[in-house]
């Protein structure tokens, strides 16, 4: 069953959200961190993925 594009749901993979546990644990396995520090990118760079990663890579 092929995806349905007209389909469209609030879901936005470019932000990490803290309310949902398989993201936090996606990128606890991925780079290797707590969920805390997961949550201190968050708060220090917003909840964009790409800066959330860049930050826990270089403050790990």
């Amino acid at each position: 069953m092929s995806d349905d594009k007209d389909i469209r749901d609030g879901r936005d993979s470019s932000k990490v959200n803290s309310n949902e546990s398989y993201e936090l644990s996606y990128l606890e396995e991925k780079l290797n961190v707590s969920r805390e520090q997961i949550r201190e990118a968050i708060a220090a760079v917003g909840n964009s993925r790409d800066k959330v990663e860049e930050y826990l890579k270089k403050n790990k």
